[in-house]
């Protein structure tokens, strides 16, 4: 986008880091902001024809990232940066007087900025130059890429041919303004405040300061002065090797680190600041003197397990991988080879779960295991990572969120249709996390060493989870009513007060998502809510509303005074409330017949909840006391109803319905719900005391 010999008109990573940042908290989209500076717009006055002056471009950084104090001399940097972005004589000629810059060039680079899909970040820049809106684009920008992306050979390029090409190889450098690395080891910065002495690995002088002292890469912890970024510091540890002859070479990665009074591991002596090196695959200690003393192979440490190393992953050519379904954000081709005697981790994390937290643990991930073996969920989802794995016989996956997070990954994996089914372990993030409870994994991630859970991980035992398909089919078509969340239920499904409840939160923090920015409020909110409903009992006589039916034989719930339905594949819903309860031990344990459905209450209360016996419990709940009582165990479970393998409901009236905590209002309707198959999860060793998680 700049020319590269205009040092003037570039940007450091500094300023990089600095305007992710301002962005990181501002709600405005670019181009609504940019719709103000043309005519008609409340700030048409500072717009010149597509094109802004120096006061004009600063008003929209302060309008877009909603600041009144940006500060100048970076304001004045990006406009400078913007300015030397090369044009004709021609689209020049139309800037103002005194200098300016073309606001589709600001539109276009925020927009690639922007949190959001890549086709829809594509899409975008196809418009932005698409001149003449003609829908096809045949500016000579195109020239270098058209081979590349003009699969019919017409010599322009359609909407399909450009979004497929840009998700594909992702050549189009020029247009989206982007400096993709072409060479593996390129630091990913992060500015940051330390809370000990710390020494900047370029120049060596102290990190001062009272707020963010300095960078430090996510990826190797390389740490340096801001202004020392750019003053040849070392390259971060290679993530992959780029020559087939490398592949299963395992050798250490070393790389400048404090290691102050930490012991070198040849010569055993205290290693003096900056006196030493660190590899980064089994983070071994040794003087920079010592580095070719040790050994030479590198075996990856205590984590050597889940370690995906780099010289298990090499480049390949587009010819050798014709599908580019491997390639990376970066524009690279990857494929791994396996390792013998280990199960890499493919590590998913959502970082909207838990507030900042699934920031951090993504951040921890990135520097613990191959960055490539990390994906951001809110970066295209859970299918590139999947792909990259798609040839290994032996992974698992981490799911780093909530149980919505867990029921993404599984829909991906259903769709891969892989030659495996990896097991699935859970890092749980935020409140809720039922299916985290039960599989022993806890309530939430309370911040502990990431290290220390791993060995958790290995230690887990396999077991293949039931899942369910759920289909709504509507009385009326017509009819509107909201869509129904998911096709799968992978937790519970639920109609009645509790669904009632969640749907009016839902619907609140839809309209007004900043009063919902704290658990606190969260659960004031949700309290109010159920209390509210306690006075208006919205889903009172439900029996008069609806019928059940478990494998063709019809429930009768004529002498019940129930307010709500639910249908559980786990023992946990609400946050951890076991509607089911505890069963007693019968004289003689039951055989069922998969067909076979319990309605007895005196054969119920011995029947106990497996989530791998592909059957689903019905209970009744008789309001919202009920189930705050069941939650705060002053009451140990709802009214057991049935135990089957097969559910049909039929709703004669609009009703609140939520599944696996996704509520929405359904119209009258038939609801089928049957057996679909079992997905792999990780279920933790029982343990004594919460341990590394919060239960509740």
């Amino acid at each position: 986008m700049a020319s590269s010999d205009d040092t003037v008109g570039s940007l450091t990573p500094v300023d990089f880091i600095q305007l992710q940042h301002y962005m990181e908290y501002s709600s405005r989209r670019v181009n609504d902001v940019i719709k103000e500076f043309y005519p008609g717009g409340r700030l048409a006055q500072h717009g010149f024809g597509g094109c802004v002056d120096a006061e004009g471009f600063c008003l929209f950084l302060k309008t877009y990232l909603e600041v009144d104090d940006f500060p100048a001399d970076f304001c004045q940097r990006l406009f400078q940066y913007f300015q030397h972005v090369e044009h004709d004589a021609s689209s020049k000629s139309r800037l103002p007087k005194g200098g300016g810059v073309f606001l589709r060039d600001v539109s276009c680079y925020f927009t690639v900025l922007e949190e959001g899909q890549p086709r829809e970040k594509l899409e975008c820049t196809f418009k932005l130059y698409d001149k003449d809106c003609n829908k096809v684009l045949d500016s000579s920008v195109l020239k270098d890429m058209m081979t590349a992306i003009d699969v019919d050979d017409s010599g322009t390029v359609t909407l399909e041919e450009w979004v497929k090409g840009g998700m594909n190889n992702v050549p189009l450098l020029v247009l989206l303004g982007l400096k993709m690395t072409e060479s593996d080891g390129q630091h990913i910065w992060r500015m940051k405040h330390f809370n000990k002495p710390t020494y900047c690995s370029v120049c060596q002088s102290m990190l001062l300061g009272l707020g963010k002292q300095g960078l430090c890469c996510t990826f190797c912890k390389y740490t340096v002065h801001s202004h020392c970024a750019n003053k040849n510091a070392e390259p971060c540890a290679r993530t992959f090797v780029s020559s087939k002859k490398e592949i299963g070479v395992a050798a250490h990665d070393w790389i400048r680190a404090d290691c102050k009074s930490t012991k070198c591991q040849v010569c055993h002596k205290k290693v003096k600041t900056l006196a030493g090196r660190r590899c980064v695959w089994c983070q071994e200690m040794r003087h920079n003197e010592c580095i070719f003393s040790g050994l030479s192979s590198c075996d990856c440490g205590p984590l050597r397990d889940h370690i995906l190393p780099p010289w298990a992953v090499h480049g390949v050519s587009k010819e050798e991988d014709s599908s580019l379904l491997n390639v990376t954000p970066d524009g690279h081709i990857l494929q791994i080879v396996p390792i013998p005697d280990t199960h890499p981790l493919l590590v998913f994390v959502n970082p909207k779960s838990g507030g900042k937290q699934g920031e951090r643990v993504l951040r921890k991930f990135q520097y613990l295991l191959n960055p490539r073996q990390v994906y951001n969920l809110s970066s295209g989802g859970p299918a590139p990572g999947l792909q990259f794995f798609r040839n290994l016989r032996k992974f698992r996956i981490l799911a780093c969120g909530g149980d919505g997070t867990v029921g993404w990954i599984l829909d991906a994996l259903d769709k891969e249709n892989l030659q495996v089914h990896p097991p699935i372990a859970i890092l749980p993030l935020g409140t809720g996390n039922d299916l985290a409870r039960c599989l022993r994994w806890g309530g939430g991630y309370d911040g502990s060493d990431l290290r220390e859970i791993l060995k958790v991980f290995e230690a887990s035992v396999l077991v293949p989870m039931d899942r369910w398909s759920i289909q709504v089919i509507p009385d009326d078509p017509q009819e509107a009513g909201d869509p129904v969340p998911y096709e799968i239920i992978n937790n519970y499904f639920s109609v009645g007060v509790d669904a009632s409840i969640a749907h009016r939160f839902h619907s609140m923090r839809e309209k007004h998502p900043r009063r919902f920015n704290s658990r606190m409020k969260n659960k004031l909110w949700y309290l109010e809510f159920a209390t509210s409903e306690t006075i208006s009992a919205s889903c009172k006589r439900l029996k008069d509303c609806l019928t059940i039916e478990c494998c063709g034989r019809s429930l009768d719930l004529s002498s019940m005074s129930l307010e709500g339905i639910a249908i559980l594949n786990i023992p946990s819903m609400h946050g951890g409330s076991n509607l089911w309860g505890e069963s007693k031990k019968p004289d003689i344990r039951p055989v069922v017949e998969p067909s076979e459905v319990i309605t007895d209450p005196e054969l119920l209360k011995t029947i106990s909840q497996d989530m791998t016996d592909k059957r689903l419990e019905v209970v009744g709940l008789e309001g919202v006391i009920e189930m705050g009582q069941i939650y705060t165990g002053l009451k140990s479970a709802g009214r057991r109803l049935a135990q089957t393998s097969q559910i049909t409901i039929r709703t004669i009236k609009a009703l609140p319905m939520q599944i696996d905590g996704e509520p929405w209002m359904q119209p009258p309707c038939t609801i089928h719900i049957i057996h679909k198959n079992q997905a792999n999860m990780m279920m933790a060793a029982p343990t004594k005391s919460p341990g590394l998680f919060h239960h509740k």
